[in-house]
């Protein structure tokens, strides 16, 4: 499956982590913020973005992650988009050299971008990098 670039995420963990741990689950959420470059849009994400992490008995992570992008679309004009990215993995995906991959949904202000952002299928794929995480949107 041949992936097109779309936006490349970089994200800063910014608050306390809180955590929840009972019989049957774990629950992590994770507070950040971040900057966001592209083709079709240039920003920040703002400091209000939350990932949410469920660990069942299976040891098996549910992420879903729920943030809001503010900056410039494509023409220049002021934009938004709102993302809520969701992926699956064990926690061999959160060491350095591995990935896991995400599910995002994208609702944006911007009249330019609503068209793709709304009607086209994307791929996420998460790494930690050298410099931090890093969240990459393909198309697909």
């Amino acid at each position: 499956m041949e992936k097109k670039p779309v936006m490349d995420l970089k994200i800063d963990f910014n608050g306390p982590v809180l955590k929840m741990k009972g019989e049957n689950a774990e629950v992590v959420m994770i507070p950040f913020k971040g900057t966001v470059k592209g083709e079709i849009f240039n920003g920040i994400i703002e400091p209000c973005g939350v990932d949410t992490q469920v660990v069942n008995a299976a040891h098996v992570r549910h992420m879903s992650a729920r943030y809001m992008m503010t900056g410039n679309d494509n023409t220049g004009a002021d934009a938004h988009i709102y993302v809520e990215n969701n992926g699956w993995f064990d926690d061999d995906a959160q060491q350095p050299g591995s990935s896991f991959r995400t599910v995002p949904t994208f609702y944006t202000d911007s009249s330019a971008l609503a068209p793709y952002l709304h009607s086209t299928r994307f791929t996420g794929e998460g790494s930690m990098e050298a410099d931090g995480l890093h969240i990459r949107y393909y198309e697909i």
